[in-house]
């Protein structure tokens, strides 16, 4: 008799949509019935992968929320990305 839990199937993609979904890896395990050393051990790049592209969806929304005129979005766009900070008046 094998040792251990039994062997269970995990498609890299999964791990990736959920990562791209900013989920923790304790989140990922949990829905995918793993522990987290599981996807830390065999789905590092998987993780990383994911974890990029939701950063870039997310920018690619900011972005557009700023060309479509929110102000708020323009001053926090400006501000991490542009370096640009308020102006403190000194009395």
């Amino acid at each position: 008799m094998a040792a251990g839990r039994p062997r269970i199937d995990l498609e890299p993609e999964q791990v990736r949509k959920l990562a791209a979904l900013h989920c923790s890896v304790s989140e990922i395990g949990d829905i995918l019935g793993c522990g987290r050393d599981t996807i830390y051990r065999n789905f590092k790049s998987d993780l990383d992968i994911g974890r990029a592209e939701g950063r870039m969806r997310l920018r690619t929304m900011q972005f557009k929320s700023a060309q479509m005129g929110s102000a708020a979005m323009l001053i926090w766009l400006g501000k991490q990305i542009q370096g640009q900070k308020d102006q403190q008046e000194i009395a």
